[in-house]
């Protein structure tokens, strides 16, 4: 008999210190850059995100995200045997934020590693969840984005500094006998390295190059449509489903027009595409992950329903997961 994987719970969490725009603007006034509430809403949709305070790690903002999890699934964490945390934003150089987080949960044994893929991070660590339960390198996982990127944004770019908030979702996977990760889809192309990235590095016991985000906006947005796109609908194909078929658009909570352009391209309506990014702002490798747990819980994803989530991010990477709750 053919070995599946089927999420069995969904958990959340964000920092306590909510920042409207309008808070956001403020403190940037302070600094001596100039933006409004209107410019950020009419070109991102934004309109709030939230900020970790000093001493909290991604590894914390995991580990209540997982303990969400773990509930919703009624799983122990000593029954995990796969921990993947996908981040930008690690606690360390090393050891991994997801050996960390082990730690904390009390969830020692099992495999635990992160992954690297910035916004793309929570597709591509479900990817691999699924592949290593499928293959029975693992029965029960937990698949966790988290981020805290306020740590690496630069507080005088306006067009950056604005977008980006922090958080953590997770899943609990777990075998089964029926499928629930129908197909998944993965991409990357290193060449536009330079169009979203922070080029900075440890050395010497000093920080080389610069260690602040950097987007070229335009950019981004003219691959991100394209890429999304192609990826639907190569998920779809290889599950012999079409657009018209999916429940939920879930991708990842970047800029509302990048999300209207890709589900006018899908010719999908936009009651159909879960949206958080106006109160979560771009979480990176969080933002699906939190937005199908406020999907769940709002009551608006249901049991059998069809779930497509895509993400795109700095690599380039892409890629796109079809499942059934």
């Amino acid at each position: 008999m053919r070995r599946y994987s089927r999420i069995t719970g969904t958990g959340s969490y964000l920092p306590p210190r909510r920042l409207s725009n309008s808070d956001l603007v403020q403190e940037l006034a302070a600094k001596g850059v100039e933006t409004s509430d209107d410019w950020i809403v009419e070109r991102t949709g934004i309109r709030a995100r939230h900020f970790a305070a000093p001493d909290v790690c991604s590894s914390d903002l995991a580990l209540e995200a997982a303990r969400s999890a773990l509930a919703a699934a009624k799983v122990a964490p000593g029954d995990i045997d796969l921990i993947i945390v996908a981040t930008s934003t690690p606690d360390m150089v090393f050891p991994s934020t997801a050996c960390i987080l082990q730690h904390k949960l009390g969830a020692a044994g099992g495999a635990a590693f992160d992954v690297q893929a910035v916004c793309s991070g929570f597709v591509y660590a479900l990817t691999i969840a699924d592949a290593m339960i499928q293959t029975g390198s693992a029965t029960r996982a937990l698949v966790i984005g988290s981020e805290v990127f306020s740590r690496i944004l630069d507080f005088t770019d306006r067009t950056t500094c604005v977008l980006f908030g922090d958080g953590a979702g997770a899943v609990v996977l777990e075998a089964s006998d029926s499928p629930g990760i129908l197909a998944t889809d993965l991409h990357a192309d290193g060449k536009h390295v330079g169009i979203l990235c922070v080029p900075g590095s440890v050395s010497g016991g000093k920080v080389t190059g610069d260690p602040l985000l950097k987007m070229d906006g335009q950019a981004v947005f003219k691959l991100a449509v394209g890429v999304l796109e192609d990826s639907a609908r190569a998920v779809l194909s290889k599950a012999g489903r079409a657009a018209a078929d999916l429940d939920w658009l879930i991708p990842h909570q970047a800029n509302i027009r990048i999300m209207q352009s890709t589900a006018k391209r899908l010719k999908l309506p936009m009651d159909r595409v879960m949206v958080t990014v106006d109160q979560h702002g771009n979480t990176s490798a969080a933002s699906i992950p939190l937005a199908l747990d406020a999907g769940v819980r709002g009551g608006k994803i249901l049991p059998g329903q069809l779930l497509m989530l895509e993400g795109v991010g700095g690599g380039f990477t892409w890629g796109s997961v079809l499942l059934s709750l």
